[in-house]
């Protein structure tokens, strides 16, 4: 190829590149690089506030925030790794311990048919490592979900790509129950955007309820839910907590939610019970009744748009290989 041809081709990588990040500012919104000398940022766990009061955007859609940048370091297809660099541009070491993990990663594969909740472990140099926990080809969006030692809890993210012959599935219909091994978990509630939703999760099994719930990470449920589209992230805790003399260990598990705006949502419950962490797994629709749009309520038709296919914000070919395992794992 001659040098005017690598150019043309140069530029137009330049120019998908750049179009990509145009259509991913479209649909969320303005999003910014934080710095260490950014103030604007208030200290919620899920949100970042914009510096002039307007609406805060939701976690996990950038990869850089409050100084602290989530990396991805190359290793072989059998694990997982990454440093989180902080304002001194060193490697964080110090970290808070938050629902008894220093750090919790999420991953979920942009059709939001994957998923896993995994705990990794830091080297000395403060490199997370956990075995891969990547699942199907296509395209994935890592969260990284911590605290550092004197500063705010963040989740921040990344895009990984897993090679292979990728068949994007579509979102399942909103349903009101669903099953995994052998457990059957129902949804009450409704989500509408900007104010706190109830959700109840309740499990049963072989059509008894499930009253011994046992405690995972210090509570007995955590729920992720991810915005059908963009993937903005909300790790909700629940309502209670196991030994403080009021709260059952079943069947139901009370949530508080807020999401930011109508869509499709996909929530990931996990629960604890006969010594297994399981993830139960619903579609559900946020509706504004401003609008004039029906109630939010489970089994009704989504109604959510295409989503896109998803860049990568740092294409890694090293760092995007999966091993080919299957389920949710829980370490």
């Amino acid at each position: 190829m001659n040098t005017s041809a690598k150019l043309g081709v140069f530029a137009l990588a330049l120019a998908t590149v750049f179009g990509a990040a145009y259509g991913t500012g479209q649909l969320t919104g303005p999003v910014r690089t934080a710095t260490d000398s950014d103030p604007s940022h208030s200290a919620g766990h899920d949100e970042i506030s914009d510096p002039a009061g307007q609406p805060r955007l939701p976690g996990g859609l950038l990869v850089s925030d409050r100084g602290y940048t989530l990396t991805l370091v190359p290793t072989d297809a059998t694990e997982f790794a990454f440093q989180v660099i902080g304002p001194d541009k060193r490697p964080v070491t110090g970290y808070d311990v938050e629902h008894d993990k220093r750090m919790h990663l999420i991953v979920a594969r942009r059709d939001l048919s994957g998923f896993r909740h995994v705990h990794p472990v830091m080297d000395p140099d403060g490199t997370w490592r956990v075995a891969a926990p990547l699942t199907d080809p296509g395209s994935w969006r890592a969260f990284a979900d911590f605290k550092p030692i004197g500063g705010d809890a963040l989740t921040l993210g990344i895009d990984v790509s897993v090679p292979g012959d990728y068949q994007p599935r579509p979102l399942p219909a909103p349903a009101p129950t669903t099953k995994v091994d052998g457990y059957d978990v129902r949804l009450d509630g409704s989500l509408r955007p900007g104010q706190s939703n109830r959700l109840t999760l309740t499990v049963s099994r072989d059509g008894s309820a499930v009253t011994d719930l046992q405690p995972y990470l210090g509570a007995y449920g955590h729920l992720v839910a991810l915005r059908d589209g963009d993937l903005a992230y909300l790790h909700v805790h629940p309502d209670g907590a196991p030994g403080d003399g009021k709260t059952p260990a079943g069947p139901g598990i009370t949530f508080f939610a807020e999401v930011p705006s109508a869509g499709a949502y996909r929530l990931y419950l996990d629960f604890q019970h006969a010594g297994t962490v399981r993830t139960a797994e619903f579609t559900l629709t946020a509706t504004d009744e401003s609008a004039g749009s029906p109630s939010a309520t489970p089994g009704s038709p989504s109604g959510a748009p295409d989503r896109p296919s998803g860049t990568p914000d740092h294409p890694d070919p090293t760092a995007g290989n999966g091993t080919d395992e299957s389920g949710h794992g829980h370490n």
